[in-house]
């Protein structure tokens, strides 16, 4: 078992306090708090050595150009892939989803073509592909979930259609947080011509990732999820398709020349999707944020935050009073307090210091599935302990009486 009472020693955040009640953040579905290593790699860069990458000629600029590269590579051997330029900077997963909907979506959908999504899917995986279908009278169906939400590899083969082009997907949902069988999916649409694009949000920071053993051939995933600073992100894909993917934004640092008549030579990936100023202390972070889960053990990592959903599981179905929408998955947890609207219950919470997630969590369509319209969520990562979980519990049991433990 981890020493986790060294691990939250790592995170000034967890000193601090909301309502007279030591702060427990169990919304790490939506960020992650940030270790003191990486906020001092971020004010390394912003203190000693703030240069621009990419851009100088003395010894500053390289230090930031070496840092910056580090990072990618740091990443490149995180996930697995084959090469560093399979690595691009993207302001996070919604970017790198876009990035892939309209780099290489646009151009490669046609007229009467098909693209297979679930209802389980976050906006960023859904909105881009309406508005790819909708452009070039394309179509977006959905794979059908089984009765507990979780994405087979059956219903896939069972709603490929000989017009399937694209198959967009989450590792692990965010709401129901059930894991895809990714490699057996990207073997079966491979050997139809299908592209297999992977949105690793919730999967990445929380299991071994190998792009190598799954094949997929694009995977998503952002920074703050895993330790990192926000507005950084990663765009893996095959460097192949990542030659025919293109540019979503053009500018300086994309290209290696372009003349008055309008002829533009693009820069190999990954360069030629990193136009402008990148973020640089982003990507230092999100280096250091890697190096910091490394040294714990993403292995590790995963098997306790399957000892903490599995200990608080079973605390809630002993509760009359909590009604448990994901009882078998490996992710967050989709709850609701009966009788309590959902944004009620997360205040509730919070008057206790408890951080949770309330609402819809941007998939929308999911409670077309599930047959309700807001859920609570909680998710768990490896600073959590199970005394936290015991107050959360304390908490959920006070939904009975909502109103008096509200304004007690």
């Amino acid at each position: 078992m981890l020493d986790v009472q060294k691990i939250r020693q790592d995170f000034p955040m967890l000193s601090r306090s909301m309502h007279n009640h030591p702060i427990i953040y169990l919304d790490n579905g939506a960020t992650t708090l940030k270790p003191q290593c990486v906020i001092d790699a971020v004010c390394q860069y912003l203190t000693n050595y703030s240069g621009n990458a990419h851009r100088g000629d003395y010894d500053l600029s390289h230090e930031v150009d070496t840092q910056f590269e580090q990072a990618r590579e740091i990443i490149q051997k995180f996930i697995n892939a084959k090469r560093k330029e399979e690595i691009v900077f993207t302001s996070g997963s919604t970017d790198s989803l876009n990035l892939v909907a309209y780099g290489y979506g646009d151009t490669h959908i046609q007229k009467g073509d098909e693209i297979l999504i679930t209802v389980a899917e976050h906006a960023s995986n859904t909105l881009p592909w309406f508005d790819i279908a909708r452009s070039h009278e394309a179509f977006v169906n959905y794979i059908e979930l089984d009765k507990e939400g979780r994405l087979t590899l059956d219903n896939v083969k069972k709603a490929i259609t000989n017009r399937t082009k694209i198959i967009a997907i989450a590792e692990v949902t965010n709401v129901l947080g059930y894991r895809a069988p990714m490699k057996e999916i990207c073997e079966y649409a491979h050997e139809r011509g299908i592209i297999v694009i992977a949105d690793g949000a919730q999967s990445v920071p929380h299991q071994i990732t190998d792009v190598q053993d799954s094949d997929v051939d694009f995977l998503a995933f952002s920074g703050h999820k895993m330790c990192g600073p926000t507005g950084i992100g990663v765009l893996y894909g095959k460097y192949d398709l990542l030659c025919e993917t293109k540019p979503t934004r053009l500018g300086g640092g994309s290209n290696s020349r372009y003349n008055s008549c309008g002829s533009v030579t693009l820069k190999n990936p990954p360069y030629k999707f990193e136009a402008g100023t990148p973020n640089i202390e982003g990507a230092i972070g999100l280096g250091a944020a890697v190096q910091y889960l490394n040294s714990i053990g993403m292995e590790q990592i995963h098997e306790y935050e399957l000892y903490l959903r599995n200990y608080a599981i079973e605390k809630m179905k002993q509760l009359d009073n909590i009604e448990i929408y994901n009882e078998n998955s490996q992710g967050a947890i989709a709850f609701n307090i009966k009788g309590v609207f959902s944004q009620d219950g997360a205040s509730l919470f919070n008057t206790y210091g408890i951080c949770v997630r309330a609402g819809q969590h941007c998939a929308k369509i999911l409670d077309e599935f599930l047959n309700v319209t807001n859920t609570l969520r909680a998710s768990f990562y490896v600073y959590n302990t199970t005394e936290e979980i015991d107050s959360f519990i304390e908490v959920c049991k006070k939904g009975d009486d909502f109103l008096d433990a509200f304004f007690e």
